[in-house]
């Protein structure tokens, strides 16, 4: 070799540049434009937008003019939002109503001050530059009261001070610890709680990108990505649920879903006939555990090719969807991305002839091995392929079928890498990009094609979609959940910060496999998991071949009991969680919320990743340890009664509760109102008998009860029922006011049982300005009707 060409070949020379630093250097001129206010710098341009009153985008590109690229994540179209300009010796001020957004010119600097002109983003000394083979990278100030939340799907404890993240979807069987990184979604945000306020970024970059929130320097913090520009927004709160409610306008908000997704849900990897699928619902109906779906794993195609049933082991797989159906059970079949090379099955020879595969850049298709062997997979990032594959689910809709649950999706792939090859070439309608660019999307834009292909197949009922892998606004489309988690109580334990981290990423249906995936659960493993299922946004029961099975009745009688019961409180509390389901549909703030989120000037709460609100007023602080029978529970300020007993404490302080085998600990806050349905089997069965529990305060409290059809979207016509509550205090009267805001639709309850937690022997009920006659001294419950 050393006697050819190759002896001169650059890449022998030691002092090769790649891989260093360029900043982006002095600010050379600046001038107002259509996209925003831009500055030319030595060694690149940036552009300041303002893309809501509280949203500030910063772009850095290293030439000009600057592109204004498509995002897979943000749809917001931007607001058209001047600043007042303000230029001196050294800085520019760009001032709006809402916040005040300084660059030093020397070097280019970028300063972020809140409302009250408190400095809330500052960039560190580096600031921002790239790196000689295409790398960007920000680096900001970080102050020692800083808190990080969020980046979506991450294992470990709720608080990410400390910790360094990559996003590259990946296919994790095992192990899932609290190292383990990456895993299935890539969500680019996060919010940093300071001394009580809160702000957020998020980093609109697909490639591969990594969070240094460990950085040696210990005041700087750093964001980068191997490829693309730096494109990231700020937003400036003040409050955790403000920051979430910003971000979410801009990259959208989850619809709300089906009733019957809320239910409870059975899985397992697989069940592989229709016989078994029979009796297995069968034996929920006889023993009366409520059911609203089961999950068909990838043992129901005909050799794993999607959009088939195998019908030695399915004979009939629409008579079984419709008879499951009227057992108020609905059928969720698994759909993977990988499509089998055959050329004799339609959607192979459809997605050839049609050019919707994806392929290098010379034409060839990229095969790579999964479930069915040698296969191709869909180039989702065309619009043509999308629209494809989603009317490819009339196979299912036909039989009936109301809800797919996407795998695989990152796309994993069986070989070294674990997914497909980064110099594939995807068509973008038009626009080449690789797969080292579209690789996080990839799992998203499989999402947006199969909820958007349900939502045209249903004829108006809203489709349920579960996914494992997402980016960024993947909330528009999919449940999430956290993927092969393992049957150990430290991930029972890893479950719920991962959820909330989730909701703090602005995916609130979420949730994790109850009991475990991989390896074998215990009876009261199983138990402590359900009970923390029932608070879980998503409730699903799965496990894996070859491992203990995992439904309700597998372990005994004694366990049986056990996870019946709280299976049924699932349901008697789905009035309450539909109500904050609804809420997360507008506001983007999560049904399950860690506790800084209401309480974010309590220190004691930054920490906590162990027990969750699910809403502003109800604490959930499941068991976490075998054998355990107690556990101290952190109370947040204010008073609190015990769910189960009507035990009152004050707030701002540690407690140990009882906690035997039958018992989560539940808290409800004063001031609250939870209705609780009667009991069912299923969303299907008419909720006829609703219950309202006032746990009343001093101050007057407002509560919305809401309901619809819970199938359709027509409530977004309007088609709804809510009634407004008010209750206070007024020496030794409890006055409750209803009043209905729209009864659009009928719900099926006619009357409401009224049950006041914590009422006096002398105190009297008043309601809508009547006395209430009749109140049973016991439990303080009584009746109104003529609210429908």
């Amino acid at each position: 070799m050393e006697d050819t060409s190759f002896a001169i070949h650059p890449g022998k020379q030691k002092d090769v540049d790649v891989g260093s630093e360029i900043l982006i250097g002095d600010l050379n001129s600046f001038k107002v434009s259509k996209q925003g206010y831009e500055f030319h710098c030595d060694n690149g341009y940036v552009v300041i937008s303002f893309v809501d009153q509280e949203v500030v985008r910063i772009v850095m590109n290293l030439e000009q003019p600057l592109n204004d690229e498509s995002s897979v994540a943000v749809i917001q179209e931007p607001q058209s939002i001047q600043a007042e300009v303000y230029e001196e010796k050294k800085v520019i001020n760009l001032v709006t109503s809402y916040m005040e957004v300084t660059v030093q010119k020397s070097p280019f600097r970028v300063f972020i001050k809140d409302y009250k002109g408190e400095l809330i983003v500052a960039d560190h000394e580096k600031g921002m530059g790239y790196e000689v083979g295409g790398k960007v990278f920000c680096s900001k100030e970080a102050d020692d009261d800083d808190q990080y939340y969020g980046f979506g799907e991450k294992s470990g404890f709720i608080n990410k001070k400390g910790e360094v993240y990559t996003m590259w979807n990946s296919d994790v069987y095992a192990p899932h610890n609290p190292e383990t990184d990456p895993l299935y979604q890539s969500i680019p945000f996060f919010m940093t709680l300071r001394n009580g306020q809160a702000h957020g970024i998020y980093f609109d970059n697909t490639f591969k990108t990594t969070f240094d929130m460990r950085t040696e320097e210990s005041n700087e913090y750093c964001f980068s990505a191997e490829g693309g520009r730096l494109d990231y927004y700020v937003f400036i709160g003040p409050t955790p649920k403000e920051v979430l409610n910003q971000y979410t306008y801009l990259t959208g908000r989850m619809p709300l879903p089906p009733k019957w997704a809320l239910g409870y849900h059975q899985s397992r990897y697989s069940y592989e006939s229709e016989e078994e699928v029979r009796t297995l619902v069968s034996l929920f109906r006889e023993k009366e555990i409520p059911l609203d779906a089961v999950h068909f794993d990838i043992h129901y195609m005909d050799e794993y090719r999607v959009f088939t049933f195998d019908y030695k082991r399915f004979p009939n797989p629409k008579r079984l969807v419709s008879d499951l159906k009227e057992q108020g059970v609905r059928s969720v079949p698994i759909v993977d991305p990988g499509v089998k090379v055959d050329s004799e099955y339609e959607t192979y020879v459809e997605g050839i002839t049609d050019d919707l595969f994806c392929k290098y850049i010379e034409g060839n298709l990229f095969f790579g091995d999964v479930w069915p062997g040698k296969s191709a997979f869909p180039d989702f990032a065309k619009t043509k392929t999308r629209s494809w594959w989603g009317r490819k689910h009339q196979f299912y809709t036909d039989l009936g079928i109301e809800g797919i649950w996407n795998d695989m999706n990152e796309p994993a792939v069986f070989n070294e890498t674990k997914t497909m090859d980064v110099q594939v070439v995807h068509d973008q309608d038009g626009e080449k990009k690789t797969h080292r660019e579209l690789h996080n999307v990839y799992g998203m834009l499989m999402g947006k094609a199969t909820y958007e292909g349900l939502e045209l197949l249903l004829d108006g009922k809203r489709p349920f979609l579960l996914t494992r892998a997402g980016f960024s606004g993947i909330q528009r489309y999919a449940a999430v959940w956290t993927g092969d988690n393992r049957s150990f109580w430290e991930h029972l334990e890893m479950a719920i910060p991962m959820c909330m981290n989730l909701g703090v990423s602005g995916v609130p249906f979420s949730g994790a496999d109850v009991g475990g995936f991989a390896h074998d659960a215990s009876g009261e493993l199983l138990v402590r998991w359900t009970q923390l299922g029932v608070f879980t946004p998503y409730f699903r029961n799965h496990s894996a071949i070859h491992t203990a099975r995992q439904e309700p009745w597998m372990f005994g009688k004694k366990y049986e009991e056990s996870i019946k019961s709280f299976i049924q409180l699932r349901y008697k509390w789905l009035p309450y969680l539909y109500q904050q389901f609804k809420q997360a549909s507008e506001t983007g703030v999560p049904v399950m919320r860690p506790l800084f989120m209401e309480y974010p000037n309590d220190q004691k709460t930054y920490n906590l990743s162990d027990q969750f609100l699910v809403g502003d007023r109800v604490l959930v602080a499941p068991v976490l340890r075998p054998g355990a029978t107690s556990r101290m529970v952190y109370l947040p300020k204010g008073d609190w009664f015990n769910y189960w007993n009507g035990d009152l404490y004050k707030g701002g302080k540690c407690i140990i509760v009882d906690a035997p085998l039958q018992v989560l600990p539940i808290f409800v806050k004063k001031g609250s109102i939870i209705p609780e349905a009667n009991e069912l089997q299923s969303t299907n069965d008419p909720v006829e008998h609703l219950t309202l529990h006032v746990y009343p305060s001093e101050s007057k409290t407002t509560y919305s009860l809401y309901d619809d059809d819970g199938e359709t979207f027509n409530y977004r016509g309007g088609e709804y029922f809510e009634l407004e509550l008010q209750t206070w205090y007024d020496r030794n009267q409890l006055h409750l006011v209803s009043n209905v805001i729209n009864s659009c639709y009928k719900p099926n309850w006619s009357k409401i049982d009224i049950v006041v937690h914590g009422l006096s022997e002398n105190t009297e009920v008043i309601y809508n300005k009547k006395k209430v006659a009749e109140i049973n001294a016991k439990s303080n419950r009584f009746s109104v009707t003529g609210l429908v």
